[in-house]
């Protein structure tokens, strides 16, 4: 199971550089407004996207969806986890918490 991380701790990683952000939301809601560097990773598409995304199993990854109601980051984790990437995290919070704290996101 993916641990789940706080807004500020996505907020740091994301700052560092040393992670790789997924939004697993259909490409509509990416396009819309996304976490700063984020990258598309629609549920239907996590097995055929991911090794291009992430071709290295040991790097960072954090996915997240919309908010705590949307099962989206916690279903893509889970397939991550599945395909062999082992230092997967989740933000359950997501796009509305970003948002909610006033931090800025970018748009396709």
């Amino acid at each position: 199971m993916a641990q789940n991380l706080t807004r500020d701790e996505v907020k740091q990683k994301i700052d560092a550089g040393a992670v790789t952000v997924l939004e697993a939301l259909p490409e509509s809601y990416y396009k819309e407004a996304h976490l700063p560097g984020a990258r598309n990773l629609p549920l239907d598409e996590v097995d055929t996207l991911a090794p291009g995304l992430l071709p290295d199993k040991q790097a960072e990854v954090i996915v997240y969806c919309t908010g705590t109601t949307c099962p989206n980051s916690g279903i893509a984790a889970k397939r991550l986890i599945e395909l062999g990437y082992e230092r997967v995290y989740t933000y359950k919070d997501g796009k509305e918490d970003w948002i909610g704290a006033g931090l800025p996101t970018e748009s396709a």
